[in-house]
This record gives C-alpha cells, structure tokens and sequence, in this order.
C-alpha cells in the first residue's frame, strides 16, 4: 500500500500546507506526498489556491512527490522534464504520468486506484495500491 500525505499533512488540516519543511518532514517519516504545483514565468511554485513556495525542477523530482499542476504550464514543464504528475478538477479518475488513477472521493476503486481522502467516504481500501490522506499517519 503506497501512503501519500495530503499537501505535507500527517494529522489533519494544516496552515504550513505544501511549504517545502512541511513536505519534507512528511517525507522523513518515509511517506510520499501530494503537492500542488505551478509554473509562472519559468519558476515552479508550491500553493493550492496560488503560488506560494518558490521550487526548483530538482525538488520537484523527488520520486515520492507526486505532483497535482494547478495550471497548465505546470503540467507541461513537468511532463517535459519527466516529473511524476497528473491533472484534475472534478473528474472521477485522473492518469497519473506514472500510469496511477488518482480516484476522486466516492468514485470506484480499482487495483491500480489511489484512493483520495478515505477519510471523506465510506470506502473499501483493500482493493487499491495506495491512499492519500490529510490523516496518513493513521494508515502507516
């Protein structure tokens, strides 16, 4: 079971949210992490609703950082520079770069699904390869 950490969460919702320290010390504890990516004038920036942490291309390929382009030149530069990533708003799945489906709440899982946010649904998780939670902890 791959365990990614919602935006660098471990316990629940958090201000410090996709800040590089945050993220990192998600991924000290030995999990993955979702992190909300754009791509402005050339430069990767970490934020949800805009850009926020100034990123290098380095950062970004880090093979446990999984990648949601909050804008479509953050899509193509990552995709170009071979950077685990995927796009979505409200679609039921999504295809990651590395061949993942990023499974929207409530929507079917499959063998190959990443069950976004259980802690929302009411869901079977034996039947997928991975969860993302802002709750990741309580899975490890």
């Amino acid at each position: 079971m791959i365990l990614i950490s919602h935006r660098g969460n471990l316990n629940g919702k958090s201000s410090y949210e996709n800040h590089p320290e945050y993220i990192q010390d998600a991924l000290s504890q030995d999990f993955d992490v979702e992190i909300d990516v754009w791509y402005i004038d050339g430069e990767y920036w970490l934020g949800h609703d805009n850009p926020q942490y100034p990123v290098d291309k380095h950062y970004l390929e880090n093979p446990k950082l999984w990648c949601h382009a909050k804008n479509i030149d953050a899509l193509n530069n990552m995709c170009k520079n071979g950077i685990h990533c995927f796009w979505h708003q409200n679609d039921d799945v999504t295809l990651t770069s590395h061949g993942y489906l990023w499974t929207y709440p409530d929507k079917q899982l499959t063998e190959m699904s990443i069950c976004v946010l259980p802690e929302i649904q009411k869901v079977d998780i034996t039947n997928c390869i991975g969860i993302c939670s802002d709750y990741i902890e309580n899975y490890k």
